[in-house]
């Protein structure tokens, strides 16, 4: 644990009572052909990993992604939320409450705005249960993920709330909720967005699907069904297969809070199979937290991961969400023509044994 690579001097801010590194194999997949509005071209990913097999599959999944022109990612959500919750003596100073700060929110913009240049209000969404009245602030936070910078600024907003606020008395605060869902999986993620939402989609030619997967689009699509019904019986967050092992070793490896995969790794997978018998396989990822500035992203190896892929400075996170969307695709596609043609146990024996 006492042999590392960085000064840790430059750990300020990043961990308390410093002993060491717990060091992470990290290997390189692709590269990765992304036809992005903000990644394009071909990218080498960084994988954080101790387990075996991990980043061949994801490679396995890039070359089939590849073969077939590439991955076409799109961002098309962008919010991250702090929720405060305001109590009242009954429901309807609450339902009052709710209705006074949708009259008064551009009055409350400015207030919520003045503690950062980065983070803007976009919205307040009102939820009333009880006689507590929920307010779920939404920003945008620029390169950074910005929990920390939407705390601050939800803080300030409250502060004039409760200052100028005239209705029922306001009988306690609390600046968080709960209904955040901060590192927590949930619904209301999944259709609200929480980070940035990134759909990734690829055409698979039949021809390619049976020579490098072994499987048929029709096979594939059908245990995509399948597999529904058993995701739903769950209650599972996702309907795919692993979405959470290639945004984890994307996050190690580039410095991001690993413990927002318990709400990045929601995902939403979708196939057919196309009039000319090719697989059309899609994914959503609705609540990817990501960030190419601040947190760990400027440690030494963590930016070196993001330099390779060409996501520091400004105006990069889109783009490096939309790479972490191809990622996630590229190993729906190789797990799940794995385990549908039968060679998922005995990849894992002859790659991933270490005993």
């Amino acid at each position: 644990m006492k042999s590392y690579s960085f000064d840790a001097h430059d750990l300020q801010g990043n961990c308390e009572h410093f002993m060491g590194v717990a060091q992470v194999p990290v290997g390189l997949a692709g590269p990765l052909t992304v036809n992005g509005e903000h990644a394009q071209g071909d990218f080498l990913i960084p994988m954080a990993t101790t387990e075996g097999t991990l980043v061949a599959s994801y490679n396995r999944g890039m070359q089939v992604l590849n073969l077939c022109g590439g991955v076409k990612c799109t961002v098309i959500g962008d919010a991250m939320q702090r929720a405060p919750v305001f109590v009242f003596s009954d429901a309807r100073g609450a339902r009052d409450f709710g209705k006074w700060v949708a009259d008064n929110l551009e009055r409350i913009r400015p207030e919520a705005e003045s503690t950062s240049r980065i983070a803007k209000l976009q919205y307040i969404d009102t939820y009333l249960a009880n006689k507590f009245a929920y307010l779920r602030f939404n920003f945008s936070t620029g390169d950074a993920a910005g929990q920390n910078m939407v705390g601050r600024a939800t803080f300030a907003a409250c502060s004039w709330i409760l200052a100028n606020y005239g209705g029922p008395k306001v009988e306690h605060f609390y600046l968080e909720s709960n209904f955040t869902t901060d590192k927590k999986a949930s619904q209301i993620n999944v259709m609200r967005t929480r980070g940035k939402r990134v759909t990734a989609e690829a055409v698979i030619k039949r021809d390619i699907l049976q020579q490098r997967m072994r499987v048929t689009p029709e096979q594939l699509a059908y245990h995509g069904q399948v597999s529904n019904v058993g995701a739903f019986l769950s209650g599972a967050n996702n309907n795919g297969a692993h979405s959470a092992n290639g945004i984890t070793a994307l996050f190690i490896a580039t410095g991001q809070d690993v413990a927002n995969v318990s709400e990045s790794s929601a995902g939403v997978l979708y196939s057919e199979v196309t009039k000319e018998g090719d697989l059309y396989i899609n994914i959503t990822t609705p609540s990817l937290i990501v960030a190419t500035h601040g947190g760990g992203t400027g440690l030494a190896t963590q930016n070196e991961c993001l330099r390779l892929l060409g996501c520091t400075g400004r105006g990069t996170v889109y783009k490096f969400a939309e790479i972490v969307a191809g990622v996630v695709l590229a190993g729906e596609l190789s797990l799940g023509a794995a385990i549908s043609s039968s060679d998922w146990v005995s990849s894992h024996e002859q790659y991933g044994r270490n005993r």
